[in-house]
């Protein structure tokens, strides 16, 4: 049991959510390797168990996953569809506790404390948030149940898939966490600390908080705190969204501006979408480009007025694209939005009224066709990819099939 009067976080973490989805919607996989991402350039979004067993992970590229597991099933995401149930998801949650923070599509951090009355201890607790999440989608999913953030989501690793790990007595768990397990705790940071014969959390507390700040600067006063167990994160229900971005890897490189805007205008479609679903617009339009030799380079634009739509994202990003002089040929494109606010905030425009309440019209009915029908029900002239209109040698050949992120 934890100790009365301490906090009870829990995390929930699905169980290789995308190929759970595909393999819910697709009974006849059961058993199966599903790898989920796409294009030969691509990486692994997603790998079920069984393709884990080959080596497949996520990030992998594509074509080394391939090569591990050429028996498995590849599917490209769907990521409306884990959208959709992903929705379901937290609305379960939701039930649980008011306190709820919502990481990704496909994790989440509850705050149960004072609950032991409606849901029983943690353990049983945990118990009830899988049954009722499985109840729900048909899906399985881990929970860590802890007195700190960072140790309810080691906790729930523990024990994939359809496992609950909960951490009754703190010390003692913290004595088993490696510090390959902590988040935020990267290969150099690792390597670095490896030298010094150290690689478990609790082994670090030998250096003091002085010396793991000079090493290791703000972050090392916060592994300080971490490995000691303590972490005032806690559970945010607020917490703020502070960009939305999507991007693709081409299988092909390219510099033909216009193929690289056929796909950029589809990206600020997806872009729109997010932020129409979160109840969001943002005034700063970043464009991510990726060089043949992987150097990155990302150039932003404010606009007068806060915005969610898509024409307005899409014109921004454009402008970035032909401002930039560089030539390519490019392996990847990418737009976001970021100084976020709710609809209506900051001020209002003096004219163009009357094309805004069009464009939210024309946004509301594409969101819901996308909902009923996926992504791939409306498609601007903007979006005909080069391959169905070749303006070079490289979209002549149909290679510019790209990858959602």
């Amino acid at each position: 049991m934890l100790e009365t009067g301490r906090q009870v976080l829990a995390h929930v973490d699905m169980d290789a959510f995308y190929a759970a989805v595909e393999r819910l919607d697709r009974p006849q996989l059961a058993g199966v390797p599903i790898i989920v991402g796409g294009g030969k350039r691509g990486v692994v979004s997603a790998a079920s168990y069984e393709a884990r067993r080959f080596g497949v992970r996520s990030a992998m590229p594509m074509y080394e996953a391939r090569s591990r597991c050429p028996q498995g099933v590849f599917l490209p995401p769907r990521m409306e569809r884990y959208h959709q149930v992903s929705r379901k998801v937290m609305k379960v949650l939701a039930g649980f506790s008011p306190l709820l923070e919502p990481v990704s599509v496909d994790e989440a951090y509850l705050d149960l404390s004072g609950t032991e009355r409606l849901w029983g201890p943690p353990r049983q607790a945990g118990l009830a948030i899988k049954q009722a999440v499985l109840t729900a989608t048909g899906l399985t999913c881990s929970v860590g149940i802890a007195p700190v953030r960072f140790l309810a989501k080691i906790a729930s690793d523990r024990d994939k898939p359809d496992g609950l790990t909960v951490v009754d007595d703190l010390e003692v768990f913290l004595a088993t966490v490696s510090l390959k397990e902590v988040p935020g705790v990267g290969a150099r940071a690792r390597q670095r600390l490896g030298q010094m014969g150290l690689t478990r959390l609790v082994e670090i507390r030998e250096l003091g908080g002085e010396r793991l700040e000079r090493l290791m600067g703000v972050f090392g006063l916060r592994l300080w705190e971490l490995a000691w167990g303590r972490d005032e994160s806690g559970v945010n229900p607020q917490r703020e969204v502070k960009s939305i971005s999507n991007e693709l890897t081409l299988e092909a490189d390219t510099g033909n501006r216009e193929v690289l805007a056929a796909y950029l205008s589809g990206l600020s479609q997806k872009v729109a979408r997010r932020l129409r679903r979160k109840g969001l617009c943002g005034r700063t339009v970043t464009l991510k480009l990726k060089h043949r030799d992987h150097r990155l380079v990302t150039r932003s634009t404010t606009l007068a007025q806060a915005t969610d739509a898509a024409g307005d994202i899409f014109t921004a990003a454009r402008g970035l694209l032909d401002a930039y002089g560089a030539p390519g040929p490019f392996r990847l494109i990418g737009v976001g939005l970021s100084h976020l606010s709710a609809p209506g905030q900051g001020q209002a425009e003096l004219f163009g009224a009357e094309k805004t309440g069009r464009d939210k019209a024309l946004g509301r009915a594409e969101d819901a066709i996308v909902a009923r029908f996926g992504e791939k029900a409306i498609t601007r002239a903007t979006q005909i990819p080069a391959s169905e209109a070749p303006l070079d040698q490289e979209a002549s050949k149909g290679h510019n099939k790209v990858k959602p992120k």
